[in-house]
């Protein structure tokens, strides 16, 4: 699931800053952007996203400014400074004219003077990261429980799509054997071999076709599976993977329905029902 939070969080001198977003995978994924000096913290920030977060990539930007306490100090290279004099010496010599760099020389040429690099303490910078990261921590999750109420609305009313097909199944499941009696008849009348209806042949026949075509113990599973499918959207515990299996049940039995019907029109009723199915499977992908 989607999601954006962020939060700001100053502490004496530091203050700290924490952007958290997310895309949607199948698995748990994070990525840390910060300072050099702070890739550190990744070893705090993993368990306290992951312990909210199980499916998704999670991207966490840190950035942390320091008021300055004392003027930064400044590296001097000496040796690239004595070869700019002995260059300029050099020019002199061939020009015969006297060359000699002044300061602005020196500061024109990178490296010479450069102001050392401020170093962060990543232990020290902790306890001004810790609440930034979970107030933003907090926001994200409301995004993502947001975007979970527009998702569980769409599913609901798929679900009632797919009980409504299979609703339509068991009302036309039990004329099939009427049906396939009916075709026997025909084709026995066409043929000039007309059998009465009471003939045992024809009762095993029927009897056979109908033992085949059963699909009574599909159709339970599919109620059970759906009732649970409700179930895990009301549930306290992340549904997504439970879902997912669930999803994969569901076709099962509509594949099975759809093979032993000898049916038409279940066999229809079977293709809109898994038509349903794999958008719900789509947003399915996305849930924790």
């Amino acid at each position: 699931m989607t999601g954006f939070g962020r939060a700001t969080h100053a502490l004496n001198d530091t203050h700290a800053s924490v952007e958290i977003s997310s895309v949607n995978r199948k698995q748990a994924e994070l990525s840390l952007s910060c300072a050099r000096d702070l890739n550190s913290l990744e070893a705090a920030i993993r368990p306290i996203i992951f312990q909210h977060v199980s499916r998704g990539r999670i991207q966490v930007n840190l950035t942390v400014n320091r008021a300055a306490k004392e003027a930064a100090l400044l590296d001097v290279d000496i040796a690239m400074a004595q070869a700019l004099e002995s260059a300029f010496a050099r020019l002199s010599s061939t020009l015969q004219r006297d060359l000699t760099p002044n300061a602005s020389d020196f500061l024109r040429v990178p490296g010479i003077i450069r102001a050392q690099e401020q170093t962060m303490d990543a232990a020290q910078i902790w306890p001004a990261v810790e609440p930034a990261l979970h107030e933003a921590l907090r926001i994200f999750q409301e995004s993502r429980a947001s975007e979970g109420a527009a998702l569980e609305k769409d599913l609901r009313a798929r679900l009632r799509q797919i009980e409504s097909i299979i609703s339509q199944i068991q009302e036309i499941a039990p004329r099939r054997a009427l049906r396939q009696t009916e075709l026997l008849e025909k084709r026995l009348t066409e043929l000039n071999c007309p059998i009465d209806p009471s003939d045992e042949r024809l009762l095993k026949e029927i009897a056979l076709f109908a033992d085949r075509c059963d699909i009574s113990e599909e159709i339970t599973r599919l109620h059970a599976h759906l009732e649970k499918f409700h179930a895990y959207l009301i549930g306290s515990e992340p549904p997504g993977r439970a879902l997912d299996f669930l999803c994969q049940e569901i076709h099962r039995e509509l594949n099975t329905i759809g093979s032993k019907a000898s049916d038409a029109t279940i066999a229809q009723a079977v293709v809109s029902g898994k038509t349903e199915l794999e958008k719900i499977r789509e947003q399915v992908q996305n849930i924790e």
